[in-house]
């Protein structure tokens, strides 16, 4: 210490040590986390897109031709809008990916102030038509919209003069799920791509390869009961079959009961118990099975959308009985997404089911 003091320098001794962990943090920053298999298997060209055949037929010409229209995306969550546009964003400038994309997503702010700052000022940059390697190169730059459908009217609005002025230098891509929320000035200047749900073999299709190279363990029946969770997202059956892959482990296999208890999909024979409980007409045994119901920590929102199903498949009910339900169910719901509790829902709901039956 006394040395160090007179010097300024570690002794001898010190550096090993000094290097040693240096080079334990070095080693650390090398290691990488595993990333989610839904940014491991995401397409990396257009041609690997499930499914959306004449969105990917369009894109090739363009992405041939070098030149692409600004672009409105729509359709159900997980079915390949922004995977799309990365991929062709990817094929179009290769190295130079990151200088010439511009993505925003809904978690980021979505004002009037955003578009006429960070958008606005994205776009007024000039785009050479060279990489630097000196290989041609498309002369514009991407604008990645994700969840367009978020943006108000007035940033709609800011958006669509940026859209005019900026057009030789700047492509825009909106990505969203409802297209009756974009301003009609916006939806005219965009070539329009609508994206429909996964079908069931190909959402099949996707998993078995990547159950064959991660190796998962997988009952056959259980795939169908990913479609069946997933409803055409496979987004959200990638995500449900990673989630069970950890908590099985590679030994085990993972079955239909495995995925109905990670995803919170209530069992149906509650669904049955519910509406018996309510024929009964007894009020203490409905309390009694809602309080068992709260015990078992499944999602009374989940509940209510499996329950309007089942209702509405249900050759005992009429179809006044029916009608009843389902209207009492809507009210349920929108209360619960206002923030409602959930036990005065379900207790709402069966009483509501009670006077139905009767």
């Amino acid at each position: 210490m006394q040395a160090f003091l007179k010097t300024g320098k570690t002794t001898a001794f010190d550096k090993p040590q000094a290097s040693t962990s240096s080079n334990a943090l070095n080693s650390g920053e090398r290691r990488k986390p595993p990333a989610p298999w839904v940014e491991k298997y995401r397409p990396k060209s257009v041609e690997d897109v499930v499914e959306q055949s004449e969105v990917v037929a369009v894109l090739r010409k363009c992405i041939d031709g070098a030149d692409l229209p600004n672009m409105l995306l729509y359709g159900p969550p997980g079915t390949g809008k922004t995977s799309t546009i990365l991929a062709a964003a990817h094929q179009i400038f290769g190295d130079i990916y990151r200088e010439r994309i511009l993505e925003l997503n809904a978690s980021d702010e979505r004002g009037i102030a955003v578009v006429r700052t960070k958008i606005k000022g994205f776009a007024q940059l000039t785009a050479s038509n060279t990489r630097p390697d000196g290989r041609p190169c498309p002369p514009f730059k991407i604008i990645i919209l994700d969840e367009a459908d978020s943006m108000t009217h007035a940033a709609q609005a800011a958006l669509r003069r940026t859209m005019e002025k900026e057009s030789r230098s700047t492509r825009f891509c909106l990505v969203c799920n409802y297209v009756s929320r974009i301003i009609e000035p916006i939806t005219s200047r965009c070539t329009k791509f609508r994206f429909k749900a996964l079908g069931d073999e190909q959402i099949i299709a996707r998993l078995r390869h990547i159950c064959e190279l991660e190796g998962v363990k997988i009952d056959d029946t259980a795939f169908q009961s990913i479609v069946q969770i997933s409803g055409g997202d496979m987004r959200r059956a990638i995500t449900t079959l990673q989630s069970c892959y950890r908590l099985k482990g590679t030994t085990n296999t993972i079955s239909t009961a495995d995925l109905l208890e990670m995803s919170g999909i209530v069992p149906e024979y509650y669904l049955v118990d519910f509406l018996d409980v309510c024929r009964s007409g007894n009020y203490s045994n409905l309390e009694e099975f809602v309080r068992h119901i709260g015990y078992e920590a499944y999602s009374i929102g989940q509940m209510l959308e499996q329950f309007n199903e089942y209702v509405l498949r249900c050759a005992s009910l009429t179809n006044k009985q029916k009608a009843l339900i389902c209207d009492k169910l809507g009210e349920c719901s929108f209360r619960l997404q206002d923030g409602g509790s959930e036990y005065l829902q379900i207790m709402d709901l069966g009483c509501a089911i009670i006077l139905a039956l009767k």
